[in-house]
């Protein structure tokens, strides 16, 4: 995915957090790389469920136009 990249900036930093003894900087940063990731995980579903959308109506136009054919 092309948004990955801000899970690795948000691990760098919570790393830095933890080596510089700020640990409750080091959670919130793990609890944001959760955010992030389902985020990210949310957006490619929908943009698969968009194309499956227009699949669904290509195939009600072709429906039509079968039934069309055989009146």
């Amino acid at each position: 995915m092309k948004n990955d990249w801000i899970l690795d900036v948000l691990a760098d930093l919570r790393t830095f957090a933890l080596a510089n003894g700020l640990e409750d900087l080091a959670d919130q940063l793990d609890d944001t790389r959760m955010v992030a990731a389902c985020e990210i995980v949310s957006m490619a579903e929908k943009v698969g469920t968009a194309r499956h959308g227009d699949d669904a109506k290509t195939g009600n136009v072709i429906r039509g136009v079968r039934e069309r054919a055989r009146a």
